[in-house]
């Protein structure tokens, strides 16, 4: 279904203003052949499939899934210790083999899914690549520190030891330096984005990714007196952002050749994704494995963790939505630009902290709650770029914001 829609999306998205409208219309979105296309993602779906629009049973639920998982691996890692030293016999150094195969079989198919070669397009619009770039380097890795920081190391210091909360703000850090990739897909169908552009902004963080994240942690890092090894961190970047990089670029490039764009993307794509799905779930378990005494013992610093992330998505979502909108940028490039900058990379960022920190440590523990978080707060965010849709097409149009009532007339 979603495939549809981003198949219909290549071609319809050249929109078409009839010269003789009036002023306050705004423009008609046309296809390619000149018929009038679909009023919205859901329609085009419907056109295309016969199927309304939603999220897969795994994504609408997956905090459910989440859950389920901290339950099932605190309950093992508490009343079965022993679970934990087997695992431990699969590790080298702080390298979990176990936890690091599955934390590749969640990534590389992600990189899969993204075409470099469409940051060739970004010049055609660039205030939308601006506004995700900037957002994402500038101001999301700091603003996250700046939440964090004032949560765990000043206001929560009643219930967080100065210790344990250097911990959680290190995963704090290693999740705000992250910016979304794959889910962001998600949250610019469900509102009505252009997946084409999108996709233009999620290869271009992918791209910086590369070069920006290790500097960014470690700078960070440096400022919290958090002492970690630098050279982890940049082995952290080459095993699950590089390497999966590489060798998900040759795959694409080999299988498009060799089996075409059809069998790429709707049979070896679909059935990657349920790898996934399940390289994910049992990632989780063997975390809480580990943290199962961490959360009997102090179940509400889940509650204590989520605080700050959640404000700083908001604060990033507002800031990257509320400046596209003050830029005049379309609505179908504005939110996915909030959506880019609000979600968050977390695979990564658990695959460093492990790497970094341990499986027991509470940096894991703080970006696993990252992922408890993230789909019922990205849906509130897909809400409200819907509500404020109308909003953001008539400053794009250069309309008032608000449609000027007729005048009554007097008796």
């Amino acid at each position: 279904m979603l495939d549809a829609y981003v198949e219909y999306s290549r071609t319809v998205r050249e929109k078409v203003t009839d010269n003789d409208s009036k002023k306050d219309e705004l423009p008609v979105p046309h296809c390619i052949d000149g018929t009038i296309a679909p009023k919205s993602a859901e329609e085009a779906c419907e056109v295309a499939t016969g199927e309304k629009k939603h999220l897969s049973v795994f994504d609408r639920y997956l905090s459910i899934w989440v859950a389920l998982c901290i339950i099932v691996g605190t309950l093992i890692g508490y009343f079965i210790p022993g679970t934990a030293r087997v695992l431990d016999k699969a590790s080298t150094a702080r390298i979990s083999w176990p936890i690091a195969v599955l934390i590749w079989l969640m990534i590389y198919p992600m990189m899969l899914k993204i075409d470099f070669k469409s940051i060739l397009q970004a010049g055609k619009k660039p205030k939308g690549v601006v506004v995700t770039t900037v957002s994402n380097w500038l101001v999301k890795p700091y603003s996250m520190y700046l939440f964090a920081s004032l949560c765990f190391l000043v206001l929560f210091t009643p219930w967080i030891s100065h210790s344990l909360g250097k911990q959680y703000l290190a995963g704090a850090i290693l999740l705000g330096a992250a910016p979304c990739t794959a889910m962001v897909f998600v949250w610019s169908y469900l509102a009505d984005g252009d997946p084409a552009y999108t996709l233009i902004q999620v290869a271009i963080n992918d791209a910086i990714i590369l070069f920006a994240y290790a500097p960014i942690v470690m700078f960070l890092m440096g400022v919290s007196k958090i002492s970690i090894p630098y050279d982890t961190v940049i082995l952290s970047v080459v095993l699950f952002v590089v390497v999966p990089f590489a060798f998900g670029y040759a795959s694409r490039v080999y299988l498009l050749k060799r089996k075409g764009a059809d069998w790429f993307e709707n049979v070896f794509l679909k059935k990657l994704s349920n790898v996934t799905v399940v390289a994910l779930l049992c990632t989780l378990i063997i975390i809480f494995i580990y943290q199962g005494k961490t959360i009997v013992e102090n179940p509400w610093h889940i509650v204590l963790i989520a605080v700050p992330l959640t404000i700083n998505t908001y604060f990033i979502f507002a800031f990257s939505y509320g400046w596209a909108w003050l830029w005049r940028i379309n609505f179908e490039v504005a939110a996915p630009a909030g959506f880019v900058a609000a979600s968050n990379f977390f695979e990564l960022a658990v695959a460093v902290a492990i790497s970094l920190f341990g499986l027991k440590s509470g940096a894991t523990l703080a970006t696993v709650v990252g992922v408890l978080e993230e789909v019922p707060i990205m849906l509130t965010l897909v809400w409200i770029a819907k509500r404020t849709k109308k909003y953001v097409d008539r400053r794009h149009a250069g309309l008032p914001i608000r449609e000027e009532e007729p005048a009554r007339e007097t008796v």
